[in-house]
């Protein structure tokens, strides 16, 4: 039986496991990436382990979410990034170079090679023909150690595409139509991998727009084929030698097939608040719009830029919204500034921004209060945008362009004139901005450099055999981390002081939650719905938590980097034998988990709510690893004691 491109890389790179779905299998990782908002606590994990240098090919420390610099913290924390990079064998990319999955899409990504992110939207690099996860950030910090990445073997899904893509529809839209089909839940347990005769029109950045979406379906990843276009794409880099064929076999089994003609397709939009709230564009077109976003990790390429531009030339934006433009790293605004395109965009009356995350995570252009925001991002959460009230469409750069000029919800192909961009044969290269470590001679008296907002790593205990535990939150389904940890400009700066975080943990649900966990007589349980945790790779998410004194999250399902963190944090995750037991439950009941390593073992706990005396039996589908690492209070314990 043939093999998929996902399941070679796979191979390649196994340490330890079985490739059957469902099973946990452990991957060598080539690279990894953390960003500033996830790093700083990644880096602080590493060094806790004690390594003093890296050990993969390749790991780089980008800075590009924390931007702002209202205070001292952010320049702290970029600042203790950069020394700490240095002294331990990584590279680091400094404020203003772009966003990580943009710059290492453009510079650092392989065709064949695993890359471990601390940012749910490493995925993207699967547009290069990499095998690129989503992770949190201990995962990450081990891995930089020399540590294996461990993963359940997910499912095989295949989406083939057919025809091309017609003037003003876009990447962007494949991706919003595959959501529509299978909606946020739809890729849990699963590698997408695209392919067919449609994919040969699409360049690297299309793709990468789409292997990036492709986080927003709960999928493992996402991956193309590495071929001639991915072959150009390098060479237009600099970068030829990086390159290696790679396609799946012709009798290749997938669990799942879904065939897309792309000439079919018309503009798509992603209403308020999910990804997956997806209608053409068209049916909405007399809804009036206040702010339009155009940038993030999705969007932000100088293909996209290009469009954008052309678009923009000659034109002015209406004189209700306000639009912003992010390019995605310093090559795409410099190429933008010498071809004349940057002058085109500032003319038609928007402002151009930092390259950077930006509005995406919430650091500053929020909009006004209620406003309808159109952005080209690939979230669109309740209250992400930093304005609780705001109500966020995602889009493509065309469907964006058209409704800033506009002033209304516009589609595309209706706009009058056409535009042609070609990809460069040669990018403009300059790697100033990205900072090599020292030599192991010179790293070895090398300072670390901390600023004050910088503390310890939170001690989480281990598990005893048994526990009495409040419920001190119930929450529905689909909960992000943004509800769990928002990001936002008023936040962000507290990434590395976990204490002062605290107070801000599920603020969107409960704004008592992080008073009453602090003042609660038990341990803290929290009540989850189906897909509980979805979002960002935040380990925060599950840190914080942990800080408050939550030791267990009974679920319906769970969303799987937040099942990771959570276990790496020490929280036990459970899931409902029976659904409707989760309508039995509700906040300030007092549940005792009983035989808790046994119940490990057999894959089930037994239950009682001590305030009604009902029982009902929890599901623990866990690794003898992952029961290991829970008994010792977490990964940093688990591994300080030897464990593998």
């Amino acid at each position: 039986m043939g093999k998929t491109i996902a399941q070679k890389i796979i191979q390649a790179h196994l340490v330890s496991g079985d490739m059957t779905p469902g099973s946990e299998i452990a991957l060598r990782i080539d690279q990894t990436l953390t960003q500033d908002a996830t790093g700083t606590m990644a880096y602080l994990e590493f060094e806790t382990m004690g390594i003093p240098r890296v050990k993969t090919e390749l790991s780089v420390a980008y800075v590009d979410h924390n931007t702002l610099q209202c205070g001292f913290e952010n320049a702290d924390d970029h600042r203790y990034l950069q020394t700490v990079a240095a002294k331990h064998g990584v590279y680091f990319s400094r404020p203003g170079n772009g966003i990580c999955h943009q710059v290492h899409l453009e510079r650092f990504g392989k065709p064949g090679k695993t890359l471990i992110g601390s940012d749910s939207h490493t995925p993207t690099g699967g547009g290069i023909g990499m095998l690129a996860f989503g992770a949190g950030g201990m995962d990450v910090a081990v891995a930089m150690g020399g540590g294996a990445y461990y993963i359940t073997m997910p499912k095989m899904f295949k989406v083939n595409l057919t025809g091309k893509l017609n003037p003003y529809v876009t990447a962007k839209d494949v991706s919003l139509e595959l959501l529509r089909i299978l909606s946020v839940k739809g890729g849990v347990g699963a590698i997408v991998e695209w392919g067919g005769p449609g994919i040969a029109s699409l360049s690297v950045p299309e793709r990468a727009t789409i292997t990036n979406m492709g986080t927003e379906l709960g999928a493992t990843t996402s991956i193309f084929p590495s071929d001639e276009v991915t072959h150009q794409f390098l060479i237009a880099q600099g970068r030829e030698e990086d390159y290696a064929p790679l396609a799946s076999d012709a009798d290749a089994v997938y669990d799942r097939i879904i065939d897309i003609d792309l000439s079919a397709l018309k503009p798509m939009i992603a209403c308020p608040h999910s990804p997956d709230n997806v209608v053409e564009v068209e049916s909405l077109k007399n809804v009036k719009v206040d702010q339009v976003c155009i940038g993030s990790c999705t969007n932000s390429s100088l293909f996209d830029m290009l469009k954008v531009a052309a678009m923009l030339k000659g034109r002015t934006v209406a004189p209700g919204v306000s639009l912003s433009i992010s390019p995605g790293s310093r090559q795409v605004l410099t190429m933008l500034a010498d071809c004349g395109a940057l002058s085109d965009i500032l003319a038609s009356g928007a402002r151009v921004l930092e390259c950077a995350c930006g509005p995406c995570i919430g650091m500053g252009f929020s909009p006004n209060s209620a406003g309808v925001s159109l952005r080209t991002f690939n979230r669109n959460f309740l209250g992400r945008s930093g304005t609780k009230d705001g109500q966020v469409y995602l889009v493509s750069p065309e469907t964006a362009v058209a409704s800033a000029l506009t002033g209304f919800i516009t589609d595309p192909t209706t706009f009058d004139g056409d535009i042609q961009v070609q990809m460069p044969e040669k990018f403009k290269i300059n790697d100033s901005a990205v900072l090599p470590p020292l030599s192991v001679e010179d790293a070895a008296n090398a300072e670390v450099l901390r600023g004050p907002n910088i503390k310890e790593f939170p001690k989480s205990e281990p598990f005893a055999d048994s526990m009495d535990g409040q419920i001190l939150l119930q929450v529905g389904d689909n909960i992000t981390t943004d509800h769990i940890m928002p990001a936002g400009a008023k936040i962000l700066p507290y990434r590395s002081n976990i204490p002062h975080l605290s107070q801000f943990c599920f603020e969107v649900c409960d704004p008592t939650f992080a008073q009453r966990a602090k003042q609660a007589q038990h341990s803290g349980i929290i009540i989850g719905g189906s897909n509980y945790g979805q979002g960002s790779s935040r380990e925060h998410a599950a840190l914080v938590p942990m800080y408050l004194g939550i030791r267990c999250v009974i679920a319906k399902s769970f969303a799987r980097i937040h099942v990771a963190n959570l276990i790496n944090a020490g929280i036990l995750p459970l899931t409902f034998a029976d659904p409707a037991d989760y309508d039995a439950l509700q906040q300030d009941h007092v549940l005792h988990l009983q035989d808790i390593r046994t119940g490990m073992a057999d894959g089930k706990l037994d239950v009682t709510d001590k305030t009604t005396g009902k029982h009902f039996t929890a599901q623990c589908n866990l690794t003898q690893r992952q029961q290991a690492i829970l008994m010792a209070g977490g990964l940093l314990n688990y591994t300080r004691e030897g464990g593998q």
